[in-house]
């Protein structure tokens, strides 16, 4: 399980920087969108998702080195998207994105690995709490 993780939260890093990089130079290809109010709610996450990014990346690396502050960055991580993916779900639902084609189909996609990659983020870090403090291999 432990090299899973690993695979996700680099995944999950390139993803991050995938999406805002296709956001910010062929946002048409991710938009679900094409309103005032969609692009603004959009540009309000890069700050956090940047946060999101670099817990992953302080999970990642603490994680690999077997360090007791694995399990702090592992929690940060997953708390982080769970926030990140509860706004993004009530937002969409809240405007009928999902019911938007194959942006909204998207949109969905988004919300749904962003929620499992969380939880089994932090279900993985709760469950071997005691290891990841002592540093276990």
């Amino acid at each position: 399980m432990r090299r899973a993780v690993i695979a996700m939260l680099v995944v999950a890093v390139a993803l991050d920087a995938a999406y805002w990089t296709i956001w910010f130079t062929h946002r048409d290809w991710i938009a679900s969108e094409h309103t005032r109010a969609y692009y603004d709610f959009e540009n309000a996450f890069p700050l956090a998702d940047l946060w999101l990014g670099l817990a992953c990346i302080a999970a990642l690396v603490t994680l690999v080195r077997r360090q007791p502050g694995a399990l702090l960055w592992l929690v940060a991580t997953g708390a982080a998207g769970l926030y990140l993916g509860s706004m993004d779900l009530l937002y969409d639902v809240e405007h009928g994105i999902f019911a938007k084609g194959g942006g909204g189909t998207f949109e969905a996609l988004v919300v749904a690995i962003t929620w499992v990659f969380s939880v089994t983020v932090l279900r993985f870090a709760w469950t071997r709490r005691v290891e990841l403090l002592a540093g276990a291999p």
